[in-house]
């Protein structure tokens, strides 16, 4: 696991928004729960949520839970990616943020 681009993103202070879409079934709860770790091994700064109202599943366009949605940007839907995609993930997030 690469650390240092979650290190580089803590120095800087950034922090993210991570929303865990779906009705809280055991796919989703799964989901949240390696973000979680994800999100912890990588030392972020982030807040990571469950939102379980289907209107605002829906309004992010999402059809297949569990979705996953980063600084309100939809990464992921219908699947449970394992921890080491989930990283990939967080991290590319990151990246995008600095670019911006």
């Amino acid at each position: 696991m690469d650390l240092s681009k979650g290190n580089e993103a803590k120095k800087k202070g950034v922090k993210m928004n991570i929303k865990v879409l779906g009705p809280g079934c055991a796919r989703c709860h799964a989901l949240e729960k390696t973000v979680k770790e994800v999100v912890s091994d990588l030392k972020l700064d982030a807040r990571v949520e469950e939102i379980k109202d289907m209107k605002e599943i829906l309004a992010y366009h999402v059809m297949m839970t569990p979705g996953l949605v980063i600084d309100e940007k939809v990464v992921l839907s219908g699947k449970v990616p394992d921890k080491a995609e989930v990283e990939r993930i967080i991290i590319n997030a990151l990246a995008q943020e600095n670019k911006g």
